[in-house]
């Protein structure tokens, strides 16, 4: 699915007004058909009604609804913010048909001074106040009016963005001026910003609506962001031939584990071997061995020199994919040994985890990484690399400019993990919850990516599928556990479903 911008969108309702052919103000009547179908199977007609309209195309789909939603027996009132003298044509006309519906209980221009409802626990609020348009942060009285239906108890939803709130770049966003809305009624795609974790408490509970907007317009615009779909991961995966044997499905090296550190090494070398490859090496300080042969006793343990720490690189000549960083440690000495394994491994490469962590401390280093590298940072990680960011727009931005300037495949480990590639798109993975928010679940994506480029897949196929088939497994073990005791063991354990359920 493709995450257009706001600027886009603008013209993807054009290009259906002009190509159906369809007036806008009968698009309009059609969003709000949508918006009034949600509202009616959620709440009754005996909930009052409150709804804020502001002067643009956001206003005219509120006045819609509540014209729709009084012709069903609602009790609306209505309050049309025209402080400027000034509404957009649509906003204009739909003032025109809701004053002419008997049944609406209450409609008022708000010119200037503006005595508000009581708003109660029992009270629907319908937010159409600014859309995906807002282009700078809310100030004076609808500051005040979003500060006070935030300060009520009464339920609100929200049309297609809760005001206040941006369609991408929230840097500037006063987040005491932004609606904190129940349920957002989003039209036709989510928008950018309702991917990024801090927008969630505005955003509620997210219902995107099919508003018929054009499919050959949607198809033929290009769009730098996307979310995956089954139907995208369904191909990637490969299946194996009659004839197979381990030497044919690929030999993937983990270098991992350090003293304390054995179960990150356990977790990515079972979730590899879960995974499909044929045969997982695991390179390990010594103190790790007896651990390792026995949680994994199909990996082959290959020991580091030293009894504590991943101290020298390895030859990577016998391998097909190498995974680097879980519980690796901060040692010096490890880090020496990092970069050294970075700098002659030939075949495709995760860093992951300590892998990350040794690089912030050693920035220049990221200039010596090797074309087509995986990085699968978790924010924290990725800050540490390229500074701190103000918010997640920032943070992937960031990433999308490393991931260019590097040739680098980073993944930012999220609710809604974005992959970010050398081409300068990015795509965000809609597997997933929250019961996966445990110690480990890196590891195990790590392993799970490893093994698909160890079996041949291309670096953006590895990892597309990987994070969906690991956010799968997640969902599958959140079905039948719940999420508040999912570990990460769990993932790995529901794998074969995930594959499974992908491979028909």
């Amino acid at each position: 699915m493709k995450i257009f911008t706001s600027a886009q969108i603008h013209e993807l309702d054009k290009y259906t007004i002009e190509h159906e052919p369809i007036a806008s103000i009968d698009l309009m009547e059609r969003a709000a058909s949508a918006m009034v179908r949600s509202i009616t199977a959620r709440w009754g007609a005996e909930t009052p009604v409150v709804v804020f309209a502001g002067p643009g195309n956001n206003g005219g789909d509120a006045l819609a609804v509540a014209r729709q939603l009084a012709e069903r027996g609602y009790a609306v009132s209505v309050f049309l913010f025209n402080i400027g003298g000034h509404l957009s044509a649509d906003c204009a006309a739909n003032k025109d048909r809701i004053a002419a519906v008997e049944r609406v209980r209450q409609f008022v221009e708000v010119r200037q001074e503006f005595d508000p409802p009581r708003l109660d626990a029992s009270t629907l609020v319908i937010d159409g106040l600014f859309g995906s348009g807002l282009n700078k942060p809310l100030a004076g009285g609808f500051a005040t009016l979003v500060k006070y239906i935030n300060a009520s108890p009464a339920t609100v939803v929200s049309i297609d963005v809760p005001s206040g709130l941006m369609g991408e770049d929230n840097a500037h966003c006063v987040r005491a001026n932004t609606i904190r809305a129940d349920v957002t009624l989003t039209l036709q795609q989510p928008k950018l910003s309702f991917l990024f974790a801090e927008n969630q408490q505005y955003i509620g509970r997210l219902e995107v609506l099919d508003i018929g907007i054009s499919k050959e317009g949607m198809a033929a615009a290009q769009a730098r962001y996307r979310i995956v779909e089954e139907s995208e991961v369904r191909p990637l995966v490969k299946g194996r031939g009659d004839f197979a044997h381990k030497g044919s499905m690929g030999h993937a090296l983990l270098v991992a584990g350090s003293y304390g550190m054995a179960g990150a090494a356990v977790l990515a070398s079972r979730a590899c071997l879960r995974s499909g490859v044929g045969k997982v090496t695991v390179h390990t300080p010594r103190c790790n061995g007896p651990v390792l042969q026995i949680a994994v006793p199909e990996a082959v343990v290959q020991f580091d020199q030293e009894e504590s720490v991943f101290s020298e690189a390895v030859d990577s000549g016998p391998f097909t994919a190498l995974a680097i960083g879980p519980g690796l440690g901060h040692d010096e000495a490890t880090a020496i040994a990092l970069i050294a394994q970075l700098r002659r491994t030939q075949c495709p490469i995760v860093a992951d985890a300590d892998a990350l962590n040794l690089l912030a401390n050693h920035r220049a280093w990221l200039q010596q990484l090797p074309g087509g590298i995986v990085m699968t940072p978790h924010p924290k990680e990725f800050d540490r690399m390229a500074g701190s960011s103000d918010d997640s727009y920032e943070r992937l931005c960031k990433a999308s400019d490393m991931a260019a300037r590097l040739g680098a495949y980073i993944i930012l480990k999220g609710h809604y993990s974005a992959l970010c590639m050398p081409d300068g798109s990015v795509a965000f993975n809609p597997t997933g919850n929250a019961g996966m928010a445990t110690a480990g679940s890196g590891d195990v994506l790590t392993g799970i990516i490893t093994a698909l480029l160890a079996r041949g897949y291309r670096q953006a196929d590895a990892c597309v599928a990987g994070m969906y088939i690991h956010g799968l497994a997640g969902d599958l073990a959140a079905r039948e556990m719940g999420q508040e005791s999912l570990v990460a063991g769990d993932i790995i354990k529901y794998l074969p479903r995930a594959f499974m359920s992908l491979q028909g």
